[in-house]
């Protein structure tokens, strides 16, 4: 998902089937590369007339502290396992698969089925990952990624069922590339490091709380590998697109808390509330959106040429749904991991994600796209999102998401993409009783 200027790879194995983001609808989304074009291009989803009116923007939902608000600073101890899930989610999972329910029933049966599930899964470790522009050289990026996600799948198994064979192989894959990864290497570097270090930690969590079979000398050397290879090429941020950012934010926030290392929980967090408000606007933040921290600050350029904005808008909409949905993924991910250590970035910025959400699903659900957004044409594609951001918003604080709602019903159970993994599974209605 790549930043301005910086392509990013497409293609390079993270989805279950072996292609890059999906987008749903039977598209894919590469890297488009470049600045910001005016036109986001032709997408399926119709135009409406060229003086068709803003719609009503949902800037519903719960209220939200003021941006500048005070979050509580990160625990003074932290909750394992605790990197996107918790034991509480795991034991809710187990009881519903154990029940047949849906959609966990068919959720847990696709993961089992996928080429991740496998017990004959063999791990392809680098020395060194280097990914280039366009996939221009792939050296190691679709096995890596496809590797973090297999590590996540056979944890999520392994607890699930109870079968220690799925523990050993997450165990298995996570020891191979702590055996030997140096480094990552060429433009697309930091954010590959952040595809892989936002999924490896969600694994490694679960086996080390919840199985007694990975000894403490590999534990520590995954340990290492996360705090010498994957952390300095994600803490400082990125000035390119939001995705990338906050990519590496998930990426931070779930290394420090494997590593129970306080200063990089908080400059997570601290990451996660500067770029956040750069990449959904809400009317509230005057005419134009908020500067993204660093990087490029023609705003009309960085929106890729939308010079009218309304609620909910954001920053890689006019680009295409691939890299918009995996910053989205990003951006809640991160803020479920911050929610289970004590720090509720989802109230903080409640009004303005249940905006982005819903200003964006509901071109999904079958809203026409109106001349004024992206030229009238939007490169829609769904991505194995939503849940995570659906269930925090809607379930657990009773934001009014219709749209987002109607777009998960298409796509349950979702299916494993760089960092969007199997969200039905792990957080479909898993805080509906909770209001």
């Amino acid at each position: 998902m790549g930043g301005a200027g910086r392509p990013d790879p497409g293609g390079t194995g993270g989805t279950e089937d072996g292609a890059g983001p999906a987008t749903g609808g039977g598209g894919r989304s590469g890297g488009t590369g470049g600045r910001p074009a005016a036109d986001a291009g032709g997408a399926p989803g119709g135009a409406a007339g060229a003086d068709a009116a803003a719609p009503e923007q949902p800037d519903g939902g719960p209220e939200d502290a003021a941006r500048g608000a005070d979050v509580p600073p990160g625990p003074s101890a932290f909750k394992h396992p605790g990197v996107l899930v918790d034991r509480r989610a795991l034991d809710f999972i187990k009881a519903k698969v154990a029940a047949g329910a849906e959609p966990w029933k068919g959720a847990v049966e696709k993961a089992k089925a996928s080429r991740f599930g496998t017990l004959a899964y063999t791990p392809t470790p680098f020395a060194v990952v280097d990914c280039g522009p366009y996939s221009n050289p792939s050296i190691g990026c679709g096995e890596e990624q496809r590797d973090a996600i297999a590590s996540y799948t056979h944890a999520l198994l392994w607890y699930i069922t109870g079968d220690a064979a799925h523990a050993r192989k997450s165990i298995e894959i996570m020891n191979a590339w702590s055996a030997v990864l140096k480094d990552h290497t060429n433009s697309n570097a930091p954010l590959q490091s952040a595809w892989a270090a936002s999924v490896f930690p969600r694994a490694a969590e679960i086996i080390r709380y919840t199985h007694d079979g990975w000894a403490p000398a590999e534990i520590a050397r995954f340990a290492a590998m996360l705090r010498t290879v994957y952390l300095p090429k994600v803490i400082k941020g990125s000035g390119g697109n939001g995705n990338w950012e906050l990519s590496m934010t998930e990426a931070t926030l779930g290394i420090g808390v494997f590593l129970e290392d306080r200063e990089t929980f908080d400059k997570g967090i601290a990451m996660w509330k500067r770029r956040v408000p750069a990449y959904i606007y809400l009317e509230s933040d005057g005419p134009q959106p908020v500067p993204p921290p660093s990087g490029n600050k023609d705003l009309v350029s960085l929106w890729y040429g939308q010079d009218r904005f309304v609620s909910g808008l954001g920053q890689e909409t006019c680009r295409d749904y691939g890299h918009l949905t995996g910053g989205f993924a990003a951006m809640v991910n991160a803020a479920e991991t911050a929610h289970l250590q004590g720090v509720d970035l989802f109230a903080l910025e409640a009004r303005r994600l249940t905006a982005g959400f819903e200003f964006n699903a509901q071109y999904l659900d079958g809203v026409p796209v109106p001349a004024w957004l992206c030229n009238g044409a939007l490169k829609l594609g769904t991505n194995d999102t939503w849940e995570i951001g659906y269930n925090a918003l809607a379930n657990r604080l009773g934001a009014d998401m219709p749209h987002t709602r109607a777009v998960i019903a298409k796509i349950r159970p979702t299916s494993a993409n760089h960092h969007m993994v199997w969200e039905s599974l792990t957080h479909a209605e898993l805080d509906s009783g909770a209001r």
